[in-house]
């Protein structure tokens, strides 16, 4: 079997543009993969188009060997646009071997560790502005079966917090802790934006509320300012989103920079390196939350690499999204007590609707973190629940 050609197709989804792969064979096996790379939506597209005439010829069986030699052969091997790239291509290659061999692509990462991964809401949370509606909104992720839920409500902050910036965040997140009760796992977001001080300031004045963890306080570029909050907060740290290369990961592994780790599978490089990075996390005893909150591609391929890991914590989803996420795609999720239950389809167990992206095309987006719109963003036609039950 020979890789005959590829495609990428970009859909706009308000809130970002998703960005997919097609490979092709010469068998008739196409397999797709997502490199959604947020607000570097042209750049990451010109990146997969330049891969192609490396791609074209090979075998898709191949997929470690190929991807390697990807990585080698890229002077500038770095970077979140190029391993998003590989992480797209690596996931396309996967779904060809999956069908072909007629199996679901974590088995062609080992096999099962499980058979439901325990989801959180993410964007449940889009247009709340105050308190109470926030913890509105928490009640109605709630009873869509969420048992636990993640936001980001730090507004515009950058770096440091007036005194009523921070009273209006803890106020957020104590009466999103009132209307769920005690039960329900909260994780914040804090997108990276704080400095040192005033993150541990902040992880401290939340202890009260029982939060799962405080994601990404301050910048990424820094392991060594993370590492500092982590020692001084009483809150779990979580972090790794933006992190690619995985001697990143190690790094934030050796000073102990995280309680969670969040690889994300397109940023990283793709499933079988996003399940080496699990490994060595594994070795530290600490666990993994990939990061997910993107289109449906990337859903299954992080779905997949969640079941096959030995440390997988939690899986996020995006619990709301625009109405028409779902025709741009044929997918079989099962969710069911706050879980998304094993795929048995062959390969990703997802297929791209091609001229339906054609009906979203591109569009420019800002990133909306220091404006005060990261929860009002991309929900201009209002979004809709995203139903997970099986077609």
């Amino acid at each position: 079997m020979k890789i005959t050609g590829l495609k990428t197709f970009v859909a706009n989804v308000q809130r970002t543009n998703f960005v997919f792969v097609k490979l092709y064979t010469d068998e008739g096996f196409e397999g797709v993969g997502e490199a959604t790379l947020e607000w570097k939506t042209l750049t990451v597209v010109a990146a997969l188009e330049e891969l192609e005439r490396v791609v074209v010829g090979r075998d898709p069986f191949a997929s470690d060997a190929l991807i390697e030699e990807l990585h080698r052969d890229s002077y500038w091997r770095t970077g979140a646009v190029f391993r998003t790239a590989l992480g797209a291509i690596d996931a396309a290659l996967l779904d060809i071997k999956g069908k072909a061999l007629n199996v679901p692509a974590y088995e062609l990462l080992g096999g099962r560790y499980r058979d439901r991964v325990k989801c959180y809401a993410n964007h449940w949370y889009f247009g709340a502005t105050t308190p109470d509606q926030y913890a509105d909104l928490a009640r109605k992720a709630v009873a869509m079966g969420y048992g636990a839920l993640k936001w980001d409500p730090f507004d515009a902050a950058d770096l440091e917090m007036t005194r009523a910036e921070r009273a209006k965040t803890i106020d957020i997140v104590a009466a999103v802790r009132e209307a769920v009760g005690p039960n329900v796992d909260l994780m914040l977001d804090v997108h990276g934006r704080l400095n040192v001080p005033t993150a541990i300031a902040m992880c401290r004045a939340l202890e009260p509320y029982d939060l799962t963890w405080i994601e990404e306080p301050t910048p990424p570029e820094n392991i060594d300012a993370l590492a500092q909050v982590r020692r001084a907060s009483p809150v779990p740290i979580a972090a790794g989103e933006r992190w690619y290369e995985p001697s990143r990961f190690v790094e934030a592994l050796q000073k102990e920079a995280v309680d969670i780790l969040q690889p994300d599978v397109s940023h990283a490089g793709g499933l079988a390196e996003t399940k080496r990075i699990a490994h060595m996390a594994h070795a530290s005893l600490i666990p993994v939350a990939p990061h997910n909150p993107v289109g449906p591609v990337m859903n299954a391929m992080t779905l997949h690499t969640a079941i096959a890991i030995p440390n997988f914590m939690v899986f996020e989803t995006v619990s709301v999204d625009v109405p028409w996420r779902k025709t741009l795609v044929r997918e079989t999720l099962q969710f069911e007590d706050g879980a998304l239950l094993a795929p048995t389809a062959p390969g990703l167990g997802v297929e791209l609707i091609e001229e339906a992206c054609a009906q979203f095309p591109y569009v420019a987006t800002n990133v909306p973190l220091f404006n005060g719109t990261i929860n009002t963003a991309g929900i201009a036609g209002g979004a809709a629940t995203f139903d997970k039950s099986e077609d």
